[in-house]
């Protein structure tokens, strides 16, 4: 599939990395694939990707893997919304949170409450609320930089 980016420029990915999205994400309920890029052009590694639509090349978002800096996320979810992505394992689970970005970097935050799951065996994802407590918009920039020291030691 090709797509045109605002920020990637032309793009093309292979079919078997389309994200299906069937519902849609929260505030794009019509974009329905995507697919996650990752910067490979940059010296350190950064945990933040982009999922981008492939229905509308103006729409990427920044997302994180949620347990590379919080390790003891672990949000409760209805499994009634998940049996559209086929059966998912510990293997074939990819969870996401969404990352806010802004004008001051020390108020980066992810949406923990908002998950965006994935089955990597059938590329099909949806993004739900957690029953859980987990906060909307959960700072990390201190957990960013400690991540950064200690890939440094």
């Amino acid at each position: 599939m090709r797509a045109k980016t605002r920020l990637f420029d032309e793009i093309e990915i292979e079919d078997e990395k389309i994200i299906q999205m069937e519902r849609g994400i929260i505030g794009f309920p019509g974009l329905k694939h995507f697919t996650l890029i990752f910067d490979s052009e940059r010296e350190e590694k950064s945990p933040i990707m982009w999922l981008q639509s492939m229905d509308d090349g103006d729409v990427a978002i920044p997302v994180i893997v949620p347990g590379d800096l919080i390790p003891e996320y672990n949000p409760t979810v209805n499994n009634d919304l998940l049996e559209a992505l086929g059966e998912l394992n510990a293997e074939n689970t990819y969870v996401l949170v969404t990352v806010r970005v802004p004008r001051d970097i020390e108020d980066i935050s992810v949406n923990l409450k908002a998950p965006i799951i994935i089955n990597t065996d059938t590329n099909k994802g949806c993004q739900l609320i957690v029953e859980d407590d987990y906060a909307v918009r959960h700072k990390i920039y201190d957990l960013m930089k400690d991540g950064k020291e200690k890939a440094g030691e």
